[in-house]
């Protein structure tokens, strides 16, 4: 039992922090507030080979190990949790077509995503359907050659990039169990009837857009059918979830250590009373409960990671940690602004940013709540043993 990265990882590391450090923390504050697309920093994660992360290297990906693509969202959403949301969503689709596409639509969209020429989302969600994606109510009709796509989706990160923009919808709106039904068909960014109506405004989560997408009458050649089989669109997007929940965990781990590293320098720095506040145990108190919440998400989901990297399915375990680091990061994030006492509640300090980007984590690629049921379902099927 290794709890310690290879030098592989450590070396990887270290790139991203320095990345991070150089581009990402000294501007991000400043984008947020004046709603500024980090278009640089994306260029860099571009240039670092960041988009292809879960691209095989046939088509110019990077394939990393999982624990390496956690690494990418942990490092990262130290700096700037809304920065790593531009690879969340592109990472996931990504791996979707790289494991579940045809041969041809590999070839078409791989080599351009893997090296951002060519950007992605994921489109599932709708104003009436989150949680239970079954309740989805996009249609799309097979005539002749095309589908015909009818519906509308909601909170899609990346969508005025996309393309194509995967979306899940109902190829046999009768059918019984739904998901039965369903389907994944990739559309092309300028497909007639293809509009991205606004963005929604957000608490936090900045820096990347969320839009809502309306898809009327949009024609799109039936080869865009992900994996050229109808009624496999929920199992494709439950593939792809798995990892999308490590990235989530990892961005967690990635606040909490933003939120941790605030919290001592601060103590260090502010004096109360003569003495820097570091030195009273309310304080102290804080600081060791962070840090140790910290250290044990980073491992839960560095173990999901290393699962995944096994090949076993990991649905109890990313749901593990995604639903415990998603709540350390919440934790983490308000001690600190108790930590900075007032200071804490200023724009001028990273907390507060911290403390809005946190609770996303908790709704993200399934709700808490819904990690919970899942992580039951698993312990209840016999499938997995605990101690």
């Amino acid at each position: 039992m290794d709890f310690n990265l290879n030098e592989e990882q450590l070396a990887f590391k270290k790139v991203l922090r320095e990345f991070v450090e150089k581009e990402i923390k000294p501007v991000a504050n400043q984008y947020e507030k004046e709603g500024i697309y980090p278009t640089e920093i994306v260029k860099t994660m571009a240039d670092m080979g960041l988009f292809g992360m879960t691209i095989p290297e046939e088509y110019g990906g990077l394939n990393v190990d999982m624990v390496s693509f956690a690494l990418v969202f942990e490092e990262i959403a130290r700096g700037w949790m809304g920065v790593a949301g531009i690879l969340g969503s592109h990472s996931l689709s990504c791996w979707m077509i790289a494991h579940h596409g045809t041969q041809e639509q590999k070839d078409k969209y791989l080599p351009d995503l893997a090296t951002g020429k060519r950007r992605t989302g994921i489109g599932l969600t709708e104003p009436d359907a989150g949680t239970d994606l079954q309740g989805i109510r996009t249609t799309a009709r097979l005539e002749g050659d095309e589908y015909v796509i009818n519906g509308s989706k909601t909170w899609i990160t990346n969508a005025r990039h996309a393309d194509p923009l995967p979306v899940l919808v109902k190829t046999d709106p009768n059918a019984s169990p739904a998901h039965k039904g369903m389907s994944v068909i990739l559309v092309e960014a300028g497909t007639p009837g293809f509009e991205v109506l606004k963005d929604i405004g957000k608490l936090g989560y900045k820096g990347t857009e969320s839009c809502e997408v309306v898809l009327n009458n949009v024609r799109v050649p039936k080869e865009n059918l992900l994996g050229g089989v109808e009624g496999r669109g929920m199992q494709q997007v439950l593939s792809g979830l798995e990892t999308g929940r490590v990235n989530i965990a990892a961005r967690s781990v990635g606040i909490a250590q933003a939120a941790y590293e605030a919290a001592i320098n601060y103590s260090k720095e502010r004096k109360a009373f003569g003495q820097p506040i570091s030195e009273f145990q309310a304080i102290q108190l804080k600081l060791a409960e962070i840090a140790t919440n910290l250290q044990a998400a980073r491992l839960m989901t560095y173990w999901a990671a290393s699962k995944a990297d096994a090949g076993e399915r990991v649905d109890m375990e990313a749901g593990m940690a995604k639903y415990f680091a998603s709540e350390v990061a919440i934790m983490a994030s308000l001690e600190a602004m108790r930590v900075h006492g007032g200071y804490g509640y200023s724009t001028e300090y990273v907390v507060e940013r911290l403390y809005r980007d946190a609770p996303l984590m908790s709704i993200g690629e399934g709700t808490n709540d819904i990690m919970k049921m899942v992580i039951a379902k698993s312990l209840l099927s016999g499938k997995t043993q605990i101690g």
